[in-house]
């Protein structure tokens, strides 16, 4: 099998990136938007474990915004292909900040209920569903075929940057800000978000849109994805990595709320731990200190990460917790960064943003696992749901790897 070692990029990669106008807008926006969006999951988080007292209903508020990254993922991903994918970013900005205004405004007058927040969750957690085959393509078509390479695990980074950022200040803002103040911040950050796309230039290739073929459109992405055995892994061990392993985001309030006992701050730092390894990890990538084959970081990434969530589930103390959360981090950095990379370097132009939608929906399984998950810290408790979410995906991934690379 031919080697896709990864090669490091110039040292002026990432300053000639920086230097496109329209990458430069793409990137600041996804990372602003996507901090915001992580920032609401903690806080609806934290509002909801504080309304109710049960795990389950946290789980419930969180899967609720995921969920439709599973219906509508390939829908996104055809419509991608012939509309506008400015005017959908556009769109995706738009509506969340202002369902963000409302859910503030609803705060500030003392009226806001748990399932206000589910409500928005729904609606933003639609417009989220687009991310994968709309911004994220425009990223890797804005830098082009010589630097995609540098350019996604720029744009990864930042998104494990945004992963660390947003619950860190989620925490803060619950805590001292309370919910109206959380909301008016993500709402105002969204529509400056929406301003700067405004002013993107770039080119897209479209065709017109036929709304009688996108069910065709979708079957055909999948029948390419059949041929293609890199494809088919990078949507397998996304379906378990989302739905075993990321799942334990949505424990994370209780966990450190209940399990713990520290502050919403902290919650907001044990939340922070992944991505905070994510982006030093990442960092290394886009630098070429890690060189290793794509298909190994991918999925060698993922049952890393899974192996870091048993130990946390054990770990005794908060600080051994988030320890090894941090570590577990580096291996979301590899799954991260190839799962894009590996999509847009192994996909014809003209099947990227389907391909990308069937990526959102292997994504929009996480609710699945969350609301398992949350079944699951009933009668197990947190601790107990991890270790055996984790331990059942690192099982699957090992299975995957080693069923496609035998095929």
């Amino acid at each position: 099998m031919e080697s896709t070692e990864e090669k490091a990029p110039p040292r002026s990669a990432t300053r000639d990136l920086l230097a496109l106008p329209d990458f430069l807008r793409l990137w600041l926006v996804g990372a602003f938007a996507n901090a915001m969006r992580w920032l609401e999951l903690l806080a609806s988080g934290l509002f909801a474990y504080e309304a109710t007292g049960s795990a389950f209903a946290v789980t419930a508020v969180i899967a609720v915004r995921q969920l439709p990254q599973l219906f509508f993922g390939a829908f996104a991903g055809a419509v991608s292909e012939a509309v506008n994918r400015k005017l959908i970013v556009l769109l995706s900005l738009t509506v969340p900040a202002c369902v963000s205004a409302t859910l503030a405004a609803l705060a500030a007058a003392g009226h806001l209920e748990l399932w206000h927040v589910a409500l928005g969750n729904l609606v933003s957690g639609t417009m989220w569903a687009t991310e994968m085959s709309t911004r994220r393509r425009m990223v890797g078509e804005v830098a082009g075929p010589q630097r995609i390479v540098p350019a996604i695990a720029l744009d990864s980074t930042t998104s494990a940057a945004t992963r660390m950022i947003g619950p860190l200040l989620g925490g803060a803002a619950f805590q001292w800000l309370h919910m109206s103040g959380t909301y008016t911040i993500t709402a105002l950050v969204q529509l400056l978000g929406a301003l700067a796309m405004a002013g993107l230039t770039h080119t897209q290739t479209t065709r017109r849109l036929a709304l009688g073929r996108i069910l065709v459109d979708i079957a055909e992405g999948f029948a390419f994805a059949r041929t293609k055995s890199v494809i088919l892994l990078v949507f397998g061990i996304t379906i378990v990595t989302n739905a075993f392993a990321f799942a334990y985001s949505s424990l994370i309030a209780p966990l450190g709320l209940g399990e713990f006992g520290v502050s919403p701050s902290l919650v907001g730092l044990l939340a922070a731990g992944e991505p905070i390894g994510a982006l030093i990890g990442g960092a290394m990538i886009a630098a070429g200190l890690v060189r290793m084959d794509r298909r190994i970081a991918f999925a060698g990434g993922a049952a890393f990460f899974m192996c870091a969530l048993i130990v946390m589930a054990l770990s005794p103390s908060y600080w051994l917790a988030l320890a090894v959360l941090i570590a577990g981090g580096f291996g979301t950095a590899g799954f991260g960064n190839m799962q894009s990379t590996l999509m847009l370097t192994e996909a014809p132009a003209e099947m990227r943003s389907r391909l990308m939608g069937i990526v959102t929906v292997c994504i929009g399984t996480g609710p699945l696992g969350i609301l398992t998950i949350g079944l699951l810290a009933g009668p197990l408790g947190p601790r107990g749901a991890i270790l055996v979410m984790a331990g059942l995906g690192l099982a699957a991934t090992i299975a995957l790897s080693v069923a496609l690379r035998r095929r």
